[in-house]
């Protein structure tokens, strides 16, 4: 199982996430990820980084890293737009980009309001994202983040891996047993858990698990280590 953290991207700058970026690579990590939100999830007050300038910028600096969006929210820009962003960022790290993309929900929704987007319905976006990841699929590896059963039978029919947030055990099992499954969630509490939750996301059959951007690097490179 790979392991990739998400970079601290909400921010007025881009140097905490280079600097995250560059202790992911020494440590030895798979990759490191960045959400795509127009604020916080809540704190429309607090900024937000674009996920792929900051990708790009990371991408080309650090050859041993895979990255990607987590997730890429369809409806904010045209399909088209977003399956050039994928295949740029691609051209700079052939090899090394997921192309990780959801729907988005009503938690999501203020976003796109403020900022006079229009809030399509679930089988619209639903829609889009199948028209993105079809496109996509060809050239590079595509998650599509896990929710209404819709979806997730989405991503079954195209055969490209759902991406489980925060997700038990027991339900990480389930899914796998149907196809490809990843992982995303927070660190555990207390962080000396980590080796634990990664052995139980490899044994449930995750291909990726995703951590938050405190990840304990030590706990990180000791559960490695035993592998």
């Amino acid at each position: 199982m790979k392991v990739g953290v998400l970079l601290p991207t909400f921010q007025t700058s881009a140097v905490p996430a280079h600097e995250a970026a560059q202790r992911a690579a020494d440590a030895g990590l798979d990759g490191v990820f960045a959400y795509d939100h127009l604020w916080p999830m809540g704190s429309p007050q607090r900024p937000a980084l674009a996920p792929f300038p900051v990708l790009a910028s990371i991408a080309v600096r650090h050859s041993s890293l895979t990255v990607g969006p987590l997730v890429a929210r369809v409806g904010l820009v045209s399909t088209a737009h977003l399956v050039s962003a994928f295949t740029t960022l691609a051209a700079l790290a052939p090899g090394r980009v997921i192309a990780a993309m959801g729907t988005g929900d009503r938690l999501s929704a203020n976003e796109n309001l403020a900022y006079g987007l229009p809030v399509l319905d679930a089988d619209e976006r639903r829609t889009l994202l199948g028209e993105a990841a079809r496109e996509l699929a060809a050239t590079m590896p595509v998650w599509i983040g896990a929710g209404a059963p819709a979806t997730n039978a989405l991503a079954r029919e195209l055969g490209v891996t759902v991406n489980l947030w925060n997700a038990g055990v027991a339900a990480l099992e389930q899914e796998a047993a149907i196809g490809p499954v990843s992982w995303a969630g927070p660190v555990p509490s207390p962080p000396s858990r980590t080796g634990e939750l990664l052995d139980d996301l490899a044994r449930a059959g995750a291909t990726w698990a995703v951590l938050g951007a405190d990840l304990d690097l030590d706990a990180f490179r000791e559960w490695r280590a035993s592998g």
